[in-house]
């Protein structure tokens, strides 16, 4: 009963998702292509490199913290300085998202 309900719930999103495909739709066409020179390859290879750093850097940051509970549980004292160490990998995983972000930025 409860996936049921799970798949008519996935449903009714991708559909809302869908409609609203029309609904910001522009009355000329052409005039989104035209805004970007006509090279929607560009942009596409770009939407896509945002995608995959995000994807990447979520991954590394679950697996970061994972390590962090994993060493915490163990060896409750070495809390503190582990904390700093997470920080920091944290934040270096981060920039590199962020300048995964301004190189594609850059390069449009």
């Amino acid at each position: 009963m409860k996936m049921n309900q799970v798949k008519k719930s996935w449903l009714l999103v991708v559909g809302l998702m869908l409609s609203s495909v029309s609904a910001f739709a522009e009355e000329a066409g052409h005039a989104a292509s035209a805004a970007m020179g006509g090279d929607w390859a560009k942009a596409f290879a770009g939407a896509l490199g945002i995608a995959l750093a995000v994807i990447a850097a979520s991954t590394a940051q679950g697996k970061i913290a994972v390590s962090y509970m994993d060493g915490v549980s163990r060896n409750p004292g070495a809390q503190k300085g582990m904390g700093t160490q997470l920080i920091l990998s944290l934040v270096f995983v981060e920039t590199l998202v962020l300048f995964t972000v301004a190189i594609i930025f850059v390069k449009m």
